[in-house]
């Protein structure tokens, strides 16, 4: 075990024995890696620094049911990693709820813009698939995420992600041609 793991279970357990005196060293410690772990999932600094945020409160008050105090940094990361995609989620669901003429000036080079059955069609369809590849499609369409990236997200070879795209994408061109 080396010597910042053997810090990180001094200090669980400590607060986890009633000192809330040593949390700030804790925090202090991992709050940056929260940071960058949240941006490098929703590419966005602002909704990395709530998700950082949200994450304490909820490492905090789950740390008593944390098992092993050395698995502290994988599992804390781990919520990070949740409340990202919980993030993305929340904000791609408030983008649907917006009026869809919003997005007919959105992209110009787009020769469907003016569209909005084209668009309404393709949501629905989208809505149609399984989570699994709803995710898959708005992770690499909407959030513009390598597949590289993806794989790691969801600790799946970049095969798979490949595989589950390609899947999606021929389930969504089904629905359309109907």
């Amino acid at each position: 075990m080396d010597n910042i793991q053997q810090k990180d279970s001094v200090i669980i357990t400590k607060y986890l024995n009633g000192d809330t005196s040593v949390l700030p060293i804790l925090v202090k410690r991992y709050h940056k890696d929260f940071l960058e772990k949240s941006f490098w999932v929703t590419k966005d600094k602002s909704m990395a620094k709530d998700v950082a945020q949200e994450s304490w409160i909820t490492v905090i008050s789950k740390l008593h049911t944390l098992k092993n105090v050395e698995s502290f940094k994988s599992w804390a990361f781990r919520i990070v990693y949740s409340k990202s995609i919980d993030a993305i989620n929340r904000r791609k669901y408030e983008v649907d709820k917006l009026p869809s003429d919003i997005f007919n000036d959105a992209d110009s080079n787009s020769s469907h813009n003016n569209d909005p059955n084209i668009y309404k069609s393709l949501l629905s369809a989208i809505k149609k698939l399984p989570k699994e590849k709803q995710d898959i499609i708005r992770l690499f369409y909407t959030e513009e995420y390598s597949i590289s990236e993806i794989s790691e997200f969801l600790k799946v070879p970049t095969g798979t992600v490949k595989s589950r795209l390609f899947k999606a994408r021929e389930k969504l061109k089904s629905f359309l041609k109907k």
